[in-house]
């Protein structure tokens, strides 16, 4: 396995509304680094994001053309694995539900796909509805490559490997393909409210 990225750390926050906080969870105000392997650095010239799989027409975007779309600023609770969470954070993407607009599939789930080689998967319900984003701006500033940038996946209701790093786009399927983390032992859907961490969980 690769090796663990550094920044595996955070401070706690005290006087905290304990109800977004899940169980297991602490809260931090810093925002802490952990990846598996060397951080990809990707130019915006040679960046591109596409829809593929199971959907009538491969779609592909630049990097022009996708920041180009219309975007949404939001502000959501991140929660990790590891058991911090961090509250209140803000992120400007665009919507998958925007991505799928048109869009005739009768897949069920995804699979995101990276650079790196990272992927995850998730069932379509849980990144559609309003759940998850392509974001690509952190309170204000360009998304930075430790935490995904150029662009990431987020999906803010499930732990935060499921909001895979460094996307390059998603694949629609008509079956469950784990991803790399679930392959290892990790839960295959991820609910932080639950506590499903771990594929025994």
């Amino acid at each position: 396995m690769a090796p663990v990225s550094r920044g595996f750390r955070g401070r706690r926050r005290q006087g905290v509304d304990a109800s977004r906080v899940p169980p297991g969870q602490y809260v931090v105000d810093d925002f802490p680094v952990l990846s598996a392997g060397p951080t990809p650095q990707t130019g915006l010239d040679d960046w591109t994001f596409t829809i593929g799989g199971s959907l009538d027409e491969e779609r592909t975007w630049s990097w022009e053309q996708f920041v180009a779309l219309p975007g949404e600023t939001f502000t959501v609770d991140i929660h990790c694995v590891t058991k911090w969470s961090k509250l209140g954070t803000i992120w400007t993407g665009v919507s998958v539900d925007r991505l799928l607009e048109d869009v005739d599939t009768a897949a069920e789930f995804v699979s995101a796909f990276c650079d790196g080689g990272y992927t995850t998967n998730l069932p379509l319900e849980d990144v559609t509805d309003g759940q998850a984003w392509i974001a690509y701006a952190f309170d204000g500033e360009p998304l930075e490559a430790e935490h995904g940038g150029p662009a990431r996946l987020l999906v803010p209701h499930l732990y935060l490997w499921k909001s895979a790093k460094w996307v390059r786009g998603l694949t629609l399927l008509d079956h469950d393909e784990p991803g790399f983390w679930e392959t290892l032992g990790y839960h295959n859907r991820g609910d932080p409210w639950n506590e499903e961490r771990y594929w025994s969980d």
